[in-house]
């Protein structure tokens, strides 16, 4: 290369660098106007917001599954339903007007060796339902049921079972029926219909 071009070259390569040098906050600011009027900058950026936003999407549901779930595992109320030894007792009697706001009420039952848990709720067709806290799939986790509007959802498996489906529909992850009658004006469920809900409650076996 001669003289002339080496010299040529060598103030093109100053030229740039001067104008390097001449970068200023001003022309910056300029030139992110710019980027952002013709939407470069805009897409650059694009992938990675959309990627934030599924991730907090997604994280927030997450919490709120499990948020909800845990609630439901320590704000359900439970009622003692145990007689003593000595008792002649031989039913349970809950008044009909106790359940009319559709909240279901949960119980424990004593019985020898084995605590049986069940639920008596009206659903949203007005019958008075009642069935075990297990079902034949989740029983062994020993987690039962909590309600969410008109539904009973499983603890374990997060399943939902309308109200209405309640002491209608049998196996699988549906809460296991229980015979209720209703007497007068109060919902009867002997104590051998309890009972028969022991292999629920068992875990002694459980795997």
């Amino acid at each position: 290369m001669s003289r002339k071009k080496k010299k040529s070259t060598k103030a093109i390569a100053s030229g740039q660098q001067a104008e390097v040098s001449r970068s200023t906050p001003d022309n910056d600011k300029m030139a992110s106007k710019k980027a952002a009027v013709l939407g470069t900058e805009k897409k650059r950026h694009r992938p990675l917001a959309v990627l934030l936003t599924c991730v907090v999407l997604v994280a927030g549901g997450i919490y709120f599954v499990i948020h909800r779930m845990n609630a439901g595992n320590s704000d359900t109320p439970v009622v003692q339903a145990q007689v003593s030894a000595n008792s002649a007792a031989t039913e349970f009697a809950y008044p009909v007007a106790l359940f009319e706001d559709g909240n279901a009420r949960h119980y424990e039952y004593k019985g020898p060796g084995v605590t049986i848990k069940y639920f008596i709720l009206k659903s949203s067709d007005g019958v008075i339902r009642a069935a075990f806290d297990a079902c034949d799939v989740c029983w062994r986790a020993g987690k039962g049921y909590f309600q969410v509007g008109d539904n009973m959802v499983c603890r374990n498996c997060g399943q939902r079972f309308a109200s209405i489906k309640v002491n209608e529909v049998k196996g699988g992850c549906n809460p296991s029926p229980l015979t209720r009658n209703i007497q007068g004006d109060n919902v009867v469920i002997r104590i051998n219909d309890i009972l028969e809900g022991s292999p629920y409650f068992n875990f002694s076996g459980r795997i």
